[in-house]
């Protein structure tokens, strides 16, 4: 009972500085205001990223080092938007080399930066791959790093993504 109490009373505490700091808060410039939302907006470089939303069946090709063959995956890929159109959330699914492999990816578009984005985090690893690009035609590529599990350092991820009907086809290039 005085655990539940307590746990309780902290509660009661917490929330009554939090509602205490917003009543005390300084208002905001309307300036300020006005830029946020401005920037915080969907607009059309977010509605460019419209035709990689559903189901897809994916291609992943991957070249491990210059001149070495490459390791094709094929797989399933489910895209939607969340947060309200901001953000492309991607859930892959596939096997690389006999074991199963799942990734998450979110990409988007930076109002301030004026440019597309994208992170990548995977069973494979515990790190996260960043990158910028955008598109040129039904062709993405992008251009990012990710943590080499061999150095420790960063190495540096080249991809390109063909949007076709029903097909994604991926061909990645790591440069370590």
């Amino acid at each position: 009972m005085k655990v539940k109490l307590s746990l309780a009373t902290a509660l009661l505490l917490v929330c009554s500085v939090a509602l205490g700091q917003d009543k005390n808060a300084p208002a905001m410039d309307p300036a300020m205001m006005e830029a946020m939302m401005k920037t915080g907006t969907p607009g059309d470089a977010h509605k460019a990223l419209e035709p990689f939303v559903g189901s897809w069946t994916t291609k992943v090709t991957s070249w491990m080092a210059p001149g070495a063959p490459p390791i094709v995956m094929q797989g399933s890929s489910e895209s939607r938007w969340v947060m309200g159109g901001r953000y492309l959330e991607e859930r892959f699914k596939s096997t690389f080399l006999g074991t199963p492999f799942e990734g998450l990816g979110y990409t988007g578009y930076d109002n301030v930066k004026k440019q597309y984005w994208g992170t990548w985090m995977d069973s494979m690893s515990t790190g996260v791959m960043t990158s910028v690009g955008g598109p040129d035609g039904k062709v993405w590529s992008f251009r990012g790093t990710m943590p080499d599990p061999m150095t420790g350092a960063d190495s540096t991820v080249n991809n390109q993504i063909t949007v076709t009907d029903d097909y994604l086809e991926t061909p990645w290039t790591w440069t370590y």
